[in-house]
């Protein structure tokens, strides 16, 4: 059984930079592609990031150039850099598994296999 677990979150000003971590236990996830999704209230969840098992990366048109996704392998962990944070980015920021040598692709179009619980993003202006 995989779990995830998101940590970083917090309440930043406009224009401030945070870095979310998700660790993963229960197995290696290391042919699995990794991403980062987000919800605000009211809203469906979408596709804010994600990072192949070959290290290719794809990004919203929302948060490109502003995030960076990356993994560290050794440490089954993905990562979310994000700077220049705006109010609308303010969110509940959930880590996600594919299954198993799934592209990015097939991710988006299919929906993860497993979820974090979320960490919470407030961007105030």
């Amino acid at each position: 059984q995989v779990q995830l677990v998101e940590s970083g979150g917090g309440l930043v000003q406009r224009g401030s930079s945070l870095r979310l971590s998700c660790a993963a236990s229960g197995r290696s996830l290391n042919s699995n592609t990794m991403a980062w999704y987000r919800q605000t209230p009211g809203l469906e969840r979408e596709f804010v990031a994600a990072v192949h098992w070959t290290e290719s990366t794809y990004y919203a048109d929302s948060v490109k150039g502003r995030f960076t996704i990356s993994r560290d392998k050794a440490k089954n962990s993905v990562y979310l850099q994000m700077n220049n944070l705006l109010p609308e980015d303010t969110a509940v920021y959930y880590c996600a598994a594919s299954a198993p040598l799934s592209s990015i692709s097939a991710m988006i179009s299919g929906g993860p296999q497993t979820w974090g619980q979320g960490t919470q993003v407030t961007v105030s202006s």
